[in-house]
């Protein structure tokens, strides 16, 4: 099967991820555990992928270029989520006496949009350069689907727009992640700026929306549990070059 077709596939199912968030919202009422222990995970995988595979890939393959693209897409991500949304937390928090505004719930989409956009690049990028780093940049993108999908269908709910629009907010933002794909592919020469734009876009999630999240927990249980997120990218990586 081509890099085409699985990136395609995994973006689909990423994004039958954050539908799965976004049902939670609607459904009966869950643990917020649940949803912390995931953001506490996939922030340790994010972080240990962005660092240990995505930069040093982007260096490797971009020396001259790759540093500022890689500071591009930290700032990309900041400029939507802090200069359109008036106030937006990534994860298993959200205040919802703050997002009475219609017009805020939709720029906070927005800003989750672009995100979402550049995991299809990241995904379809990593997919190109190597299978090893497909799947380790998918792992890292899947596990931070859930609590996406909940972040955004909250948003709409405090909004006072219905469960379906939140619902469909988070269809949005899987469709974004698949014109993402659709786009690194189409623009699969410049692959290797893609894939250092996406590890700005990666670095910023983990370490400026995520990890925050987990540190207003005052808990060991979630500090192992990014640990353990960052342990799973190491053993994934010496599984797949020693078997």
């Amino acid at each position: 099967m081509s890099y085409f077709w699985i990136s395609l596939i995994l973006g689909i199912v990423a994004g039958l991820a954050n539908l799965f968030g976004g049902a939670i919202v609607s459904a009966r009422p869950w643990s917020r555990t649940f949803l912390a222990l995931f953001i506490a995970l996939g922030s340790g995988f994010m972080l240990a992928t962005v660092l240990t595979e995505m930069v040093p890939e982007s260096l490797r393959l971009a020396p001259a270029s790759a540093p500022a693209l890689i500071l591009l897409g930290y700032f990309i991500v900041h400029y939507f989520e802090h200069a359109w949304p008036a106030h937006f937390h990534f994860g298993e928090e959200t205040h919802t006496d703050e997002f009475v505004n219609p017009r805020v719930a939709y720029t906070a989409l927005a800003g989750l949009t672009i995100h979402t956009f550049f995991d299809g690049v990241s995904i379809t990028a990593g997919f190109l350069i190597s299978p090893w780093l497909g799947t380790v940049i998918f792992g890292a993108t899947i596990l931070h689907n859930v609590p996406e999908g909940f972040t955004v269908a909250s948003i709409m709910v405090a909004a006072r727009r219905s469960s379906r629009a939140g619902m469909a907010a988070a269809g949005v933002l899987g469709i974004s992640r698949v014109i993402g794909v659709l786009g690194m592919a189409l623009a699969h020469r410049w692959v290797e700026y893609g894939l250092a734009l996406s590890a700005g876009v990666t670095l910023y999630v983990a370490a400026s929306d995520l990890i925050p999240e987990v540190n207003k927990i005052r808990s060991p249980k979630y500090a192992l549990t990014v640990a353990l997120g960052v342990v799973l990218v190491l053993v994934m990586r010496y599984l797949f070059f020693n078997l």
